[in-house]
């Protein structure tokens, strides 16, 4: 647990924070102390945790729905964040999913034009959008990618996992052009994590079988990701580390 002051006078905007991971992490940042910008998804009828609505409620959050599937969307999404903010100490790309499992000879140009907009671009207008306010504050950005963008994902993920390692790359390259203004970039990587993403693009089967392979004996949570997105962003914890990429997959990848 880290102390429940230490993001306290400091703004953070998570998005795909309506659920799974995302609302995790903005969870423990509200826990923190900070000002939370929370990008709740597309829709504005999302059910939301009482958590959430209470810290609406204080004026320690502010929840926003936006579709960044569309450039339109990611835009309206960062006016209001500077609307909200004139200074922003964390950014978390979080947003993003795999849409669906498409197979290489049959994908589509809109199938591949939807996966690469919301994983990969979306990312690149809103750090674009929001970069002034990060440099004024000397910020930190914080993406998630995945573990796929290592091993190249399972049957029809490959343009999702492909867009990941994008992101992962992109991201060292922002760590080294923006260290001299004292922003630090840097990515957590999840392994199967039990979120609804998976409820939604694997079977029961495939995921047994995942678990079997994985050293800890067990798919990972939200809770086991998040603190690694604090840690990331607290200059107290990481104030030199930049352009790295943490892993948290109980193991998978030394196997």
């Amino acid at each position: 647990m880290f102390h429940p002051r230490l993001f306290e006078n400091k703004n953070v905007v998570v998005t795909g924070a309506g659920r799974g991971i995302g609302l995790e992490v903005a969870r423990q940042f509200l826990d923190c102390g900070a000002k939370v910008l929370v990008h709740t998804g597309r829709s504005a009828d999302r059910s939301l945790p009482d958590f959430l609505l209470t810290a609406e409620e204080d004026r320690r959050a502010f929840l926003i729905p936006a579709d960044f599937s569309s450039t339109s969307g990611t835009e309206t999404f960062g006016a209001a964040v500077l609307g909200a903010f004139d200074r922003i100490d964390v950014l978390v790309n979080n947003a993003g999913t795999m849409v669906g499992r498409f197979p290489a000879d049959s994908l589509t140009d809109e199938q591949y034009a939807s996966i690469v907009q919301l994983n990969q671009t979306s990312v690149v207008e809103l750090t674009r959008l929001l970069l002034p306010a990060l440099r004024s504050a000397r910020g930190a950005i914080v993406n998630t990618v995945s573990i796929s963008a290592v091993t190249g994902g399972s049957p029809g993920s490959a343009i999702y996992s492909a867009s990941k390692a994008f992101v992962s790359t992109y991201s060292k390259a922002l760590a080294r052009e923006l260290a001299p203004d004292g922003v630090r970039v840097n990515c957590v990587s999840p392994g199967t994590i039990e979120t609804d993403f998976h409820q939604r693009y694997s079977s029961a089967e495939k995921l047994e079988s995942t678990r079997k392979t994985i050293p800890l004996q067990r798919l990972g949570t939200p809770e086991d990701c998040a603190p690694a997105y604090l840690f990331l962003s607290a200059p107290s914890l990481s104030g030199y580390i930049t352009g790295q990429v943490i892993e948290i997959n109980g193991g998978q990848l030394i196997c």
